[in-house]
């Protein structure tokens, strides 16, 4: 069901939620306006309303929030429109998912400027209480066009840059909005790397590091010019070798340094993610999906970026054999730390927190706590999402 209507107040009881700190059972959760108004620890203190939500059996925890997503249910972010945006982003609570930063792949400059109006008009739509509620968009990431094309990935090559003059980076169109965050993979080592950081960051991006081979003398002065995050760790940077550690190493050491990583058992082996979180901790991961059109449609061939890619048992492949992308959503993904033995509010930091924190929208959002916005998802023992809320609105309902 979907209530199109901020039910004020809204009272949520019977959950174990997940808070900052560690998993409790409180007696209910009282929403209004969209926020969290109060955490009720004693029954005698729950107020009469009539909007009652039983969440008996059910763990609350954040809504998660994907900083990297280029599509869903058949839509790429760059080729889409307001209503097929808003496609993915009723799929994406179905998955827990309360808000994302909608990825564009390299492309020619009128595809951006296309693009990003197109995600400013999603963010206005999605701002109307007449609008069904969906995962909210929050800006837009911009994977490459400044990365090194020895790490390309499944980015199309033709369409990178180096950077020469700051007047470039007027064709990366900036979303119109008041609220709005845009984020930017770059590779320090491309000509005029470091200048670009700094650029970049005058601007407002917030940068991170990927498709990169750049070695540690370049890393260490791309972070002392503000880039302080590094895209789907592990992939599409050279890996950690003994003798030069690289990116690997680098992101590794560097505890100033966060990272996001694909939590799928294609992209990086358990064993490595387990190495992730012993040298990271929960404090400096990010969750993310890196999902492509195809995520939700199972396995099959679909026409994406000018080329075919398969999928097959949840794996994508291009034509060149590279792996394209994933078709996870991050409560896949979230499961998937689950079952290494993960603590429930260690994986709510690295798919809620963490990324609010990424954005600088953490006083928002991003946690259970009282005054943040009552974006929420509770799971089954499965790991299955039952129920979604965004801004204290069921944008999903499975119960």
């Amino acid at each position: 069901m979907t209530d199109e209507k901020f039910p004020s107040p809204l009272l949520i009881t019977g959950a174990r939620v997940v808070r900052p700190h560690g998993v409790v059972g409180d007696a209910g959760i009282l929403v209004e306006d969209g926020r969290i108004a109060q955490r009720l620890t004693d029954e005698s203190e729950l107020p009469l309303t009539s909007q009652t939500l039983d969440l008996k059996g059910l763990t609350l925890f954040p809504g998660f929030i994907d900083v990297h997503i280029h599509g869903a249910v058949g839509v790429d972010v760059l080729a889409a429109g307001v209503d097929e945006l808003q496609e993915v982003a009723r799929y994406l609570a179905t998955q827990g998912v309360t808000a994302w930063l909608p990825t564009l792949v390299p492309a020619p400059d009128e595809e951006y400027g296309r693009a990003a109006r197109v995600v400013g008009e999603l963010m206005r739509v999605q701002e109307d209480k007449q609008t069904p509620p969906a995962a909210r968009a929050l800006g837009l990431h911009y994977e490459g066009p400044f990365v090194n094309s020895a790490q390309c990935g499944a980015l199309r090559t033709a369409y990178f840059k180096v950077f020469d003059n700051p007047a470039q980076l007027n064709a990366l169109a900036m979303v119109k909005h008041e609220s709005v965050t845009h984020l930017i993979t770059l590779a320090p080592e491309i000509e005029g790397g470091i200048e670009l950081v700094g650029e970049l960051r005058r601007r407002g991006f917030v940068v991170s590091i990927g498709h990169t081979r750049a070695e540690v003398e370049t890393l260490d002065a791309a972070f002392a010019a503000g880039a302080r995050h590094m895209t789907h760790f592990f992939n599409a940077m050279t890996p950690l070798h003994h003798r030069r550690p690289g990116p690997v190493g680098w992101g590794l050491m560097r505890d100033a340094v966060t990272c996001d990583i694909i939590a799928d058992g294609v992209h990086a082996d358990p064993l490595m993610l387990a190495l992730a979180l012993r040298c990271k901790t929960a404090e400096r991961l990010v969750l993310i999906s890196d999902a492509v059109a195809p995520a939700g449609l199972g396995d099959g061939e679909f026409q994406m970026w000018g080329e075919t890619i398969t999928v097959t048992d949840r794996r994508t492949s291009n034509e060149r054999g590279s792996i394209a992308g994933s078709v996870i959503s991050l409560r896949d993904a979230v499961r998937m730390m689950l079952g290494l033995g993960v603590p429930e509010h260690e994986v709510a930091q690295m798919a809620s927190l963490n990324p609010a924190r990424l954005l600088g929208i953490d006083d928002r959002c991003g946690s259970i706590e009282e005054g943040k916005r009552a974006d929420l998802a509770a799971l089954d023992d499965e790991g299955t999402v039952q129920l979604t809320l965004v801004g204290g609105r069921i944008a999903f309902d499975a119960r």
